[in-house]
């Protein structure tokens, strides 16, 4: 062979060689893209990286997000944000430099008035409209909210703002209700019954957490008949995880179909944001109290003039109560009040009102506070273990009249001595008597002596080991005076009489 045929059969077993490798590169990128576009009938698919959702669990998932779609729609146009200016009023600062204020005392102006200035202290929470008549819309809220603003105006979820004025408020039930002037149409918040809410309920909180706009936060109900809220508020609670931060105070709490069942209140947190613990007043606590805002501009509430506490086992067996009676003891009755003239007495452990179980301290206050003056009521008691009804014609509950001390018979709480009470007080096994847990002020039993930590160990000459003994003393009509024996440290001492 010659050199030149010799070098072509070179060049052309090369050429060859390098069509074979790309022909067989090209076969191995065809079976590639065949298998992840699934270009081939044979071809074997890649696994897919995202995971496969059930139809069904994905179709639940939607209808789930869609019915919280729907309440949010529904709902957010009837909460409101109310932005609140109380004018307040500061100490000048002093003069100069020069201490006046300590020494002497603030100056007075040229009119004799101590120098104070204004200043304007900005708020915001949230509301919810309830009502409309003609062209004024009310707007249910927290006491807190709007009671002692001296401007109110109101903000939609749409961002328009009217001006607005206090209707009336209500401490004892931190409820206030603001109005509002316009002709146009605003949708009116669809109220639920709140007594139907139990605990895993859905629960979605609306309004305006730290001045953001018709916010909407979901959870569950944690606990319903919460009590032990701010102080001087006589509601329950029904407790949520729902998120519910400043500014939300006012807003609506509504379940599954948009119905607003609470009004959110407060939260507790020791940091001041949530942390899962919100409360709302349960709306149904707040209907009659709105109406009469709306009519009244005030909240007229029904006074039974007792003076109660929740009875612990120890009273309860102390008073021959069934253990798991739930009810209040009557500890204390006003003189001269509705109680006292439908023959009610302090001991008796009210288990009833109006044939309806009583639950709670708390929870019979809010019901006795709900009955109208004039109105009837019934209450069956438990007195010496033995069960009593007593008709009682309700009065107006006044506050100076509720603030009488020297009207609240006899005016001291007593307790059994029991295991723990001896030894926080370290008494011995001989000790007898009934602790001195509390002296009202200006009270009968004050006037005659009685001091918080004597031991009471007769009434009226009686002998008294428990609180049975101790209240049938104190019933006993025999008896025309009021008068104690105690121990107090290492003497016994007879106090004072008192006519009652």
């Amino acid at each position: 062979m010659k050199l030149n045929e010799r070098l072509f059969s070179k060049k052309f077993f090369i050429f060859n060689l390098v069509l074979l490798g790309t022909l067989f590169g090209f076969s191995l990128a065809f079976v590639s893209f065949s298998c992840s576009t699934g270009g081939a009938k044979n071809t074997i698919h890649a696994e897919s990286p995202s995971a496969n959702i059930p139809t069904d669990s994905l179709a639940v998932a939607e209808s789930l997000q869609t019915a919280f779609r729907s309440i949010s729609d529904k709902v957010l146009p009837s909460v409101v944000e109310i932005k609140v200016v109380e004018i307040k009023k500061q100490q000048v600062p002093q003069m100069d430099g020069i201490p006046w204020e300590f020494f002497f005392g603030t100056p007075p102006d040229q009119n004799g008035n101590n120098n104070q200035q204004e200043y304007r202290s900005q708020g915001l929470g949230s509301g919810i409209i309830v009502q409309k008549n003609g062209n004024t819309y009310y707007v249910l809220t927290n006491n807190h909210v709007a009671g002692d603003a001296s401007e109110i105006s109101v903000a939609m979820n749409d961002g328009r703002e009217f001006p607005a004025k206090l209707v009336g408020k209500d401490k004892r039930k931190d409820l206030a209700v603001v109005s509002f002037q316009s002709s146009e149409n605003f949708p009116l918040a669809t109220l639920g019954d709140s007594d139907t809410v139990r605990v895993g309920d859905w629960a979605i909180a609306v309004g305006n957490p730290l001045g953001l706009m018709s916010s909407v936060t979901m959870g569950i109900v944690s606990a319903v008949g919460r009590t032990g809220g701010p102080a001087g508020n006589i509601n329950d609670f029904i407790q949520t995880d729902a998120a519910i931060n400043q500014g939300n105070s006012g807003g609506a709490l509504v379940n599954i179909r948009g119905e607003v069942v609470g009004i959110n209140t407060w939260i507790a947190s020791p940091s001041g944001g949530s942390v899962g613990l919100g409360f709302a007043i349960p709306i149904n606590n707040a209907k009659n109290a709105m109406n009469e805002l709306i009519k009244t501009g005030q909240v007229k509430y029904g006074w039974l003039g007792v003076s109660l506490v929740d009875g612990d086992k120890d009273i309860m067996k102390d008073l021959k109560v069934p253990e798991n009676q739930k009810g209040a003891l009557a500890s204390q009755i006003f003189l001269g009040s509705p109680a006292e003239k439908g023959g009610m007495l302090p001991g008796d452990y009210i288990i009833k009102l109006n044939g309806k179980d009583v639950h709670s301290r708390d929870q019979l206050v809010l019901a006795v506070g709900d009955l109208k003056a004039g109105e009837k009521a019934t209450f069956e008691v438990l007195r010496e273990g033995q069960k009593k009804t007593i008709e009682v014609r309700i009065d107006e509950r006044k506050d100076d009249v509720a603030a009488e001390n020297a009207k609240l018979w006899p005016g001291l709480i007593v307790v059994p001595l029991t295991e723990d009470v001896r030894k926080t007080l370290n008494l011995d096994a001989s000790a007898k008597g009934l602790y001195v847990a509390e002296v009202i002020a200006k009270s009968p039993a004050s006037v005659v002596g009685v001091q918080r930590g004597d031991l009471v160990v007769s009434v009226n000459g009686k002998t008294v080991n428990n609180l049975l003994g101790f209240y049938r003393a104190l019933n006993d009509t025999n008896s025309k005076d009021l008068y104690f024996e105690v121990q107090r440290g290492d003497q016994k001492l007879e106090t004072m009489k008192f006519k009652k």
